[in-house]
């Protein structure tokens, strides 16, 4: 690849280059760890998180753990 204009607007190739470089950088596992920094994840943790210790006490919880 030689970086001209129509591949750096090529969204496809600009991405490759992108991971090569963290890759190159970082090592496999720093560019995961880079790379999950800007994923959003999805659904309503507050929501869940609402449902799921619905009335729970933390002695429920400690009790669960035992």
């Amino acid at each position: 690849m030689g970086n001209t204009l129509a591949e750096l607007r090529n969204p496809s190739i600009i991405r490759k280059m992108g991971i090569q470089a963290l890759t190159r950088e970082l090592g496999a596992v720093g560019m995961a760890y880079f790379i999950r920094q800007f994923d959003q994840g999805e659904g309503d943790y507050t929501k869940e998180r609402n449902s799921l210790l619905n009335n729970m006490t933390m002695q429920d919880i400690e009790n669960q753990l035992h």
